[in-house]
Parts: structure tokens; sequence; C-alpha cells
């Protein structure tokens, strides 16, 4: 939590708008929500039948298919984002089966022991939204006071990023929390291929985001990113790279 504090102050103090060349450019959005990228909706039914039939390559059942399990985390952190805000409602865009906010014992920095991320993050109402799953894959409506993306943009084709990144930044009122990993998965889907389809670093992210960012004036984004660094003794180990954006008010 304390990180988040830190980030804030600074935010208040010293923080001015990035000024990056358009990733846009690069990329046009010719792919949208109503007209998705052929490569999406491929992806999207290969998600569809992993969630229903579990990977038989590594032997994994349905229920433990893209349970939401990363998410735990990553939920210190968000607790200690919506503290800061006093944010109430949530919206877990790209939650899987979202196991992570059923009955879940989670421990607090204080000691206390809470039965879901609803209570722990002190929150109202906790919304899940992914398409590769039936029963949350109808795009939900309204705003919410947080949007958080755990394990999720990796996932998606590069051609549709900025359609998907807008979207979720227009369901949120004050921050967007998102975690990316910039390398590839261990997992591998049913045609082969690997389940992280964009590995990219983060400061290829960072450009994305403030693309988007700036058409939602005061909006704020945080982005943990996770990267493999080679140690000393020849090791590949997990790394965390923090970042925190905000549009112009």
């Amino acid at each position: 939590m304390w990180f988040w504090v830190m980030l804030l102050e600074f935010e208040k103090r010293y923080y001015r708008p990035n000024i990056i060349k358009p990733l846009f450019d690069e990329h046009p959005m010719t792919y949208s929500r109503s007209n998705p990228s052929p490569r999406y909706q491929e992806l999207i039914k290969l998600y569809r039948e992993m969630h229903e039939q579990g990977d038989h390559r590594e032997n994994t059942p349905p229920e433990k298919i893209f349970d939401g399990g990363s998410l735990i985390s990553q939920a210190g952190n968000i607790r200690g984002i919506i503290e800061i805000l006093s944010s109430k409602t949530i919206l877990d865009y790209g939650s899987g089966k979202g196991r992570m906010h059923e009955r879940q014992e989670i421990e607090g920095p204080d000691g206390i022991r809470h039965h879901n991320t609803k209570s722990f993050w002190g929150v109202e109402s906790i919304t899940c939204y992914d398409p590769g799953y039936a029963p949350f894959d109808t795009l939900p409506k309204g705003k919410f006071d947080g949007v958080i993306s755990t394990d999720v943009l990796e996932h998606c084709p590069r051609e549709d990023l900025p359609w998907i990144i807008d979207e979720i930044f227009s369901f949120a009122d004050e921050f967007v929390y998102m975690n990316v990993a910039c390398y590839p998965a261990k997992r591998v889907l049913p045609n082969g291929e690997n389940a992280h389809c964009t590995v990219e670093s983060p400061k290829w992210w960072q450009r994305l985001f403030e693309d988007v960012v700036k058409e939602f004036p005061g909006l704020r984004y945080f982005a943990s990113f996770h990267l493999l660094e080679k140690g000393s003794d020849g090791q590949f180990k997990e790394a965390i790279q923090m970042m925190l954006g905000k549009s112009k008010p």
C-alpha cells in the first residue's frame, strides 16, 4: 500500500503528462468492439473451449483453468489504491472464472482475515466480465469507481489492444489498475500457440496506455509489469516494475 501512497504524493507534486509518440500511428484502430479482428474472435473461441473442457495437454480440469487466481498476488496493491481513493464499486475486466471473489481467506496487513476480496477491499460491489467465460460474457453497463485487469492484456491480439484498453478505461470513474506479464506464458492454447500472444516491454505498454488515457480527463491508471531478469547466477528471476499515469484534468 505504501508504494501507491508515495506514487500518489509524487503525482500531486511533480507529475506532468509524458509526450510520447502515438502508438496508434503504427497500429491504426481499424478494429472495435463491434468489429473485432478475426484473430480476437479465434482466441475467444479457444478460451471458451478451455473454460469448458480444461487443458488436456496439462491434464488440468475446467474448474482450474483461468480461475482468476493471478488476482490474489495483486489484491494488496489494489486494496491500497481503493483505500486512498475511497472507491466502492469495482469492475474486474477479464476476470476468468473470478474464483478469488468467492470464499477466499485473505489476511490484511492488520492481521484481520477476510473471506473474500469484497470484504478485503471494503467495497460495495465487484462485477466480473470475461468474454471467454459464458457466465460473465455479458458486457457490463454503466461506470465503476475502479476497473482492474490482471493477467489479461498480454492474452489479447495487438491489433485489438487500442479498442480493448479504451473500453477498459471507459468503464472507470476514478482509476484503472492493470497487471501485465512481459514474457511468454507456461500455458499453451489448444492450437499449440503460447497463451501470451502480445509480449512487449513496459515502455511499449506505457505508450499505449498514455495514448488512451488522454481521452479520459482526470482518470489515473496504475500498471504493474512482471518481467524475467537474468541474475548474477545466470538464473532468470521474476521482477516487478510499477508505473503511474494520469490524463490532464
